[in-house]
C-alpha cells in the first residue's frame, strides 16, 4: 500500500503518536487505574484520525458537519482523551483527573461529560452499531462526513458486531471506516484461547466490507489505508484490519496480557517514559 505523504509529515505523525502514548500512560499512572495495553496498541490509528484525516472543530464539538469517531473498545479511552486534549478540546491539565469522581474523563468515554466524545462506549460490541447508525444518518441527511470506528479483536466475539456489519453492508455505508485493533490479546488470555476469531479479517470481507490488511502500528501503512478507504466510493463499508502489538512502545508491556488493565508503578512508569521518549524522531 503506497504512502503519499512526505517524510516530514510522516515524522510529525509518528512523533504525535508517541506523545499520545506518553500522555495516555501519564493519566493511567497518575490515576493508578486504567487500561494501558489496548490504549497503546490503537494509538497510531487514533493519531492518524485526529491529526491528519478527521474534519473536526474543537471549538464546536457538536458541529453537524464534523467527522465522527467511535471508540467501541471504550476501555482504551486514555488514547482518545490524550488526542482530544492535544487537539484542544479541553486543557491538558484535565488529564490529571482521569477516573476521578466528577471528572469528564471517566474510565469509559461519556458523551454527556466529555467534549469531543460522539457516543458513550464501554459495553463491548455496541460501538460499531452506533457508528453504523451515524453513517446511515449521514446518508439520509445528504451529508459528507465520515465515521471512524475502532473495535478490538476480542470485542469481535460479540454478536452485535456482526449485526452491525450486516447493517453497514445493507445500507451501503461506504462512509464507515472500521479499524480492527488485532493485537490477539484480551482480558483473560489470547483471543485464540478465549474464543477463536478464525480469519477475522476475512469475516468482515464476507460481510460485504472492503478489507485493507496492514501493520496497524506502522504509521505509513495506517495513513495509506485510511486515504484509500476514504477515496473508494463503491457502496461498501471499509475494514482496516490492523495487526497491532498490545502495549506497543513499552518493552515490558508488549504482547503481555497482564498489562490489559493494570497501572504501572513509579519505576515502571519511569522506564516507559524513557523508552517512549527515545523513540522520538528529530524533525527537520
Amino acid at each position: 500500500m503506497r504512502d503519499n505523504m512526505n517524510s516530514k509529515e510522516l515524522i510529525r505523525l509518528k512523533n504525535t503518536a508517541i506523545e499520545l502514548r506518553l500522555n495516555a500512560l501519564y493519566m493511567i499512572h497518575k490515576a493508578q487505574s486504567g487500561h494501558p495495553g489496548g490504549a497503546l496498541s490503537v494509538a497510531d490509528f487514533v493519531t492518524a484520525c485526529y491529526f491528519k484525516f478527521m474534519n473536526v472543530d474543537p471549538s464546536d464539538p457538536h458541529w453537524p458537519e464534523r467527522d465522527r469517531f467511535v471508540l467501541s473498545k471504550g476501555h482504551a479511552c486514555p488514547a482518545q482523551y490524550a488526542a482530544l486534549a492535544m487537539k484542544g478540546y479541553f486543557p491538558m491539565e484535565v488529564l490529571d483527573t482521569l477516573r476521578k469522581e466528577g471528572s469528564m474523563l471517566q474510565g469509559h468515554p461519556s458523551m454527556n461529560r466529555c467534549p469531543g466524545i460522539d457516543i458513550s462506549t464501554g459495553s463491548l460490541g455496541q460501538g460499531l452499531a452506533c457508528g453504523a447508525g451515524m453513517a446511515l444518518a449521514a446518508k439520509l441527511d445528504g451529508k459528507d462526513y465520515k465515521v471512524y470506528v475502532a473495535v478490538g479483536d476480542g470485542e469481535c466475539q460479540e454478536g452485535e458486531i456482526w449485526e452491525a456489519a450486516q447493517t453497514a453492508h445493507k445500507y451501503k455505508l461506504d462512509n464507515l471506516i472500521v479499524f480492527v485493533d488485532n493485537n490477539n490479546l484480551q482480558l483473560d488470555g489470547t483471543c485464540d484461547e478465549v474464543m477463536p476469531n478464525i480469519d477475522l479479517g476475512k469475516k468482515f470481507e464476507a460481510f460485504g466490507f472492503d478489507r485493507y490488511e496492514i501493520d496497524g502500528n506502522d504509521m505509513a501503512q495506517v495513513t495509506a489505508a485510511i486515504e484509500l478507504a476514504n477515496a473508494v466510493k463503491n457502496g461498501r463499508p471499509k475494514c482496516i484490519f490492523g495487526h497491532t502489538v498490545k502495549g506497543k512502545g513499552v518493552s515490558y508491556m508488549e504482547n503481555q496480557c497482564s498489562w490489559h488493565g493494570v497501572a504501572p508503578n513509579d519505576a515502571e512508569y519511569a522506564q516507559a517514559v524513557s523508552e517512549l521518549k527515545a523513540q522520538l524522531i528529530a524533525e527537520v
